[in-house]
């Protein structure tokens, strides 16, 4: 073999060994699927935190929005809106209305439009409310919670009618069936006393329908109550959001004195109150 031939040679078998050792074998391969698995298990907990971070945030802005439309409407009317107005309980007509506070509220939460848009001369399931009435609005759907499909458009927050929690006078909250409050008659003090929390996965969770008011029975977030009632509960982790008489945000844990909780959704009971 001359000279050339062996040079071509020694540079092709060369050539083979370089292509060898840049391989990657099947074991390398694997580790680097392994590494990259153990990052991403890793990182999806802190993504997940961050996106519920963002959800919270935008629940807490929901009734932020809502506590300063309270004021703004007390302000031009001296009084807060009914709870619900025609309520309709046992043996009452079915032609009551039964339009709910969050309804009154939408001119002072930029929905003058479609405040105009239903007739408050109507019932709320009146057929010619029935286009305003599906709306779906933003400020008062929480992020966290679940879609629902119902009839009207939804809401996950709910006003407070009372509680059973301290004894079994049941309309001593903010908002009533038939009666307005003024921010005077809070005699425990704004500060104190809760008027909105989140209700998520209630019965009769629409924004236009008067009974989304309830009395509170059971701690937040509180599985032993039954699940047909509107209760204080949210998705949110180890907790629930609720909107004090002075708009204020609190993120209340499933920890809370139960009767604690009780003595902060009385208005006029002057407890010595302890939830904070």
């Amino acid at each position: 073999m001359d000279r050339d031939n062996t040079s071509r040679v020694v540079s092709s078998v060369g050539a083979k060994r370089s292509m060898k050792r840049t391989g990657v074998t099947m074991v390398e391969l694997l580790v680097v699927f392994a590494i990259i698995g153990v990052l991403a298990s890793m990182l999806l907990p802190a993504v997940q935190f961050a996106r519920e971070a963002a959800r919270g945030f935008s629940c807490k802005n929901n009734l932020k929005q809502i506590g300063l439309a309270l004021h703004n409407y007390h302000d031009v009317n001296r009084v807060l809106p009914v709870g619900c107005l025609e309520w309709r309980g046992f043996r009452t007509p079915p032609t009551y209305r039964q339009l709910a506070w969050s309804s009154f509220l939408l001119p002072f939460l930029d929905q003058q439009t479609l405040h105009s848009q239903i007739d408050f001369g109507k019932a709320f399931d009146h057929a010619i409310n029935a286009k305003p009435a599906s709306r779906r609005l933003s400020v008062f759907e929480c992020p966290t919670a679940q879609n629902r499909t119902l009839i009207r458009g939804q809401t996950d927050y709910g006003g407070l009618f009372g509680e059973i929690i301290l004894d079994r006078e049941q309309d001593d909250g903010v908002f009533l069936y038939d009666r307005t409050l003024a921010l005077r008659d809070i005699l425990d003090g704004t500060t104190n006393t809760i008027a909105v929390s989140e209700d998520i996965g209630g019965p009769d969770s629409e924004w236009i329908n008067g009974r989304n008011v309830f009395v509170q029975s059971g701690g937040i977030n509180d599985r032993t109550v039954w699940i047909g009632d509107n209760e204080i509960r949210s998705k949110h982790p180890g907790g629930a959001m609720v909107l004090f008489a002075d708009a204020r945000v609190v993120l209340l844990s499933d920890s809370t004195d139960k009767r604690a909780l009780g003595q902060s959704i009385t208005r006029a009971k002057q407890e010595v109150n302890s939830l904070e």
